[in-house]
């Protein structure tokens, strides 16, 4: 696991008329800040990546749909640099994600139906603070395509 990566299982109270979904509330002990609540629509195997930000820590949830989340340390001084983590969030594992600031991150989407991704952000978007990558750029080394284990 990257060093400052947290996954946080979240609770679901389901009832006869569906169900309520947590996510993130200022009294958890994880909570740090609020900047903003988006959300990301993906479609199945299409690819969300890579960025990282410099200042906005992620708190990411999927309600609906699938994704696998993938997480890279480039962080010079990291106990976990040149680490890479998937983590695999959404209908059949409903947990809170939180991403440091300067860990690339990047989703794909899977399953047979686009996903909801939830960021609940620590500061407001600013394009500024936030470096890209194409999906495919060698920097990262890392393979989006299915893997039959």
């Amino acid at each position: 696991m990257i060093d400052g990566v947290r996954i946080i299982p979240l609770k679901q109270i389901p009832d006869e008329r569906g169900k309520v979904m947590h996510m993130l509330r200022r009294t958890d002990p994880h909570f740090l800040e609020f900047g903003e609540v988006y959300f990301s629509v993906v479609f199945p195997g299409a690819i969300k990546a890579w960025h990282l930000h410099t200042r906005m820590t992620i708190h990411y949830a999927v309600p609906y749909g699938r994704i696998k989340l993938v997480l890279y340390d480039e962080r010079a001084d990291s106990p976990t640099k040149g680490e890479i983590q998937e983590i695999f969030l959404g209908v059949d594992h409903y947990a809170l994600v939180q991403v440091p600031i300067h860990v690339w991150n990047g989703f794909k989407g899977y399953g047979t139906t686009e996903a909801i991704v939830c960021n609940c952000a620590t500061i407001v978007h600013d394009p500024d603070e936030i470096v890209r990558l194409d999906p495919f750029d060698p920097r990262i080394p890392y393979d989006w395509s299915l893997k039959h284990r």
